[in-house]
């Protein structure tokens, strides 16, 4: 059987309590930049050149987990990713994931923030590992300026769903129509 040619780590995206002072102190302390905000639900940073390395996502305050601190005995974040070559290798890596029988929780689609393609799949613990391509890059002296972004379906997959290769779970489709 085939397997996946992932180029690089990627990025990854940590669900967080409090996002504004999150930002803070990844921006103020470890010394990352903001690329661009959904709203004050999530924010983009950056270290190089890729439009994000780390996505920050506020935790809704009523989640029952709201207050549960992370530890070493269960998975954790949203998603990590890894940088595939492009389009074509995505396709293919929809291919090779259903020859293993693993599932695909979203995509294909095209993010507003940073405008890469996506493409979301489980591991064996059950965490979310993305394979994308095609991200924003945004070298040193550029005179790229951070945006909000509505939290809305442009901002989450500028397709529409139009490409997905599984149905959208409803609570993506509810939490990006405004419906949540």
């Amino acid at each position: 059987m085939e397997k996946l040619r992932p180029k690089k780590l990627g990025h990854l995206v940590l669900m967080v309590r409090d996002i504004q002072k999150s930002a803070r102190f990844y921006t103020e302390v470890v010394g990352l930049q903001v690329s661009d905000w959904i709203s004050d639900q999530m924010v983009f940073l950056r270290a190089g050149e890729d439009h994000h390395d780390l996505a920050l996502s506020q935790i809704p305050r009523d989640a029952e987990g709201f207050n549960d601190l992370p530890h070493y005995g269960r998975p954790g974040m949203e998603h990590f990713s890894y940088l595939v070559e492009d389009r074509a290798e995505i396709d293919r890596t929809v291919k090779v994931l259903q020859e293993h029988g693993i599932e695909i929780v979203r995509g294909i689609g095209k993010h507003g923030p940073g405008e890469n393609l996506f493409l979301v799949f489980k591991d064996p613990d059950g965490n979310n590992v993305e394979v994308y391509c095609e991200m924003t890059q945004i070298p040193p002296g550029s005179d790229y300026r951070p945006q909000v972004w509505e939290r809305n379906i442009d901002s989450f997959d500028q397709y529409r769903f139009k490409h997905f290769v599984v149905a959208p779970p409803q609570a993506v489709i509810d939490a990006k129509s405004g419906k949540h």
